[in-house]
């Protein structure tokens, strides 16, 4: 256990302190007393822990002391393109997440972030690249080889390699991508490299621990896989029932905010066009490009008040990397298939000490995921008739 329990006692430089402070941070969360030590002295570390928990901040402040600590000579040549830390995040959403905070955590000193991803312009992330030396690239793996094949990016000269939601990189085929990256990385043992995951199974550990050199294992499990600020509701309906129950729970005076899930981007795009004439609605899915994402998630984040929007449709590509802290309900129009997409999306309310409510419609074709869910979970649901 570490004796470290609040980011006062980590032997951080000023100008990082002075950022998590003005951020409000000051207990370290169970992951980052257990790693910050290890990882601030330089070692690799592999970290098991589910979104909330501290994860981001945890690398972020790995590798930004790593770099105020190490700065380059006068006589050093330095290259634009050349980044000092490289991050991959495995979707759109959690790399602008993380390219927010970091932009946060470095905002007194002077090192330079750019964020690359796919649907973005390249003329655009051309100019960030151009407006000096490169320090912090965050990117998703495709679009990042886009630019290493174009001979904008160069990743010799490496200084820390992060590698963020690593299981579902693998979920989402982006490992091959990610092995030609590493490749024109310095080794393993002249660069020092984070692993981070939800879930860990033998495909995760084999990749971990060829990336990583003698790695530190920080697991956190989750007393409970769901947070307890989350009242989490089943209810038995037909298929043909849940446009009529979904309008019922929206029009509710304890709604403020509302995320509906759905598996399929189609369907998400049904919901969307059946919503937006009666309420101020937004839809993300993988079909959305990204300047009209970035414009939704604002709209999203904005005050209802403000003319912010009240209902955001999504696909799972939203229930990870995206944190609005004041959603009240996540509806799941139709089950996941995954169960651990059902602890990311109901994970989207109950955020910073607010109670949240989850309400999942099981119809005879959400059936089918049902007992995989329960067995995940530990639990059996109580499921009541909707009572429309």
């Amino acid at each position: 256990m570490s004796s470290f329990t609040t980011f006062e006692q980590l032997p951080l430089t000023p100008s990082c302190q002075k950022a998590i402070h003005k951020l409000g941070f000051s207990t370290l969360t169970p992951i980052q007393a257990q790693i910050l030590p290890h990882t601030l002295a330089g070692q690799d570390a592999i970290g098991q822990a589910q979104t909330g928990t501290g994860k981001t901040a945890t690398f972020l402040i790995t590798l930004i002391e790593a770099l105020l600590k190490r700065p380059f000579e006068k006589a050093d040549k330095r290259f634009l393109g050349e980044p000092r830390a490289v991050i991959l995040a495995p979707t759109r959403e959690l790399a602008q997440q993380i390219y927010e905070d970091c932009v946060e955590l470095t905002r007194f000193t002077k090192l330079h972030s750019v964020c690359v991803m796919g649907g973005t312009d390249y003329a655009k992330q051309q100019s960030e690249f151009d407006k000096g030396y490169l320090d912090i690239l965050i990117a998703t793996p495709g679009r990042l080889i886009d630019w290493v094949h174009k001979h904008e990016i160069f990743l010799d000269r490496v200084e820390v390699l992060v590698l963020d939601e690593a299981d579902r990189m693998l979920d989402m085929g982006f490992i091959p991508d990610i092995k030609r990256l590493v490749r024109r990385m310095p080794a393993n043992t002249d660069r020092q490299s984070l692993l981070f995951s939800a879930t860990f199974n033998q495909d995760v550990m084999n990749l971990a621990y060829r990336w990583l050199y003698q790695p530190v294992f920080v697991e956190i499990e989750p007393e409970n896989k769901t947070s307890d600020l989350v009242d989490q509701q089943f209810y038995l309906l037909m298929e043909d029932q849940k446009l009529l129950a979904l309008r019922q729970i929206i029009e509710q005076d304890d709604v403020k905010k509302l995320i509906i899930f759905a598996n399929r981007k189609d369907q998400v795009k049904r919901l969307y066009y059946k919503l937006k004439s009666d309420y101020k609605t937004v839809m993300l899915s993988g079909d959305v490009d990204q300047s009209r994402r970035e414009k939704y998630l604002q709209r999203f984040k904005d005050d209802n008040a403000n003319g912010g929007a009240k209902i955001m449709v999504a696909t799972d590509v939203a229930g990870r990397g995206i944190h609005v802290d004041d959603i009240s309900h996540v509806v799941n129009y139709t089950l996941p298939d995954q169960p651990d997409d059902y602890v990311h999306r109901i994970g989207r309310t109950g955020r910073a000490g607010h109670t949240g409510v989850s309400i999942s419609f099981v119809s005879e074709d959400d059936a089918f995921n049902l007992p995989a869910l329960e067995n995940h979970l530990e639990t059996k649901f109580d499921l009541q008739q909707w009572q429309g």
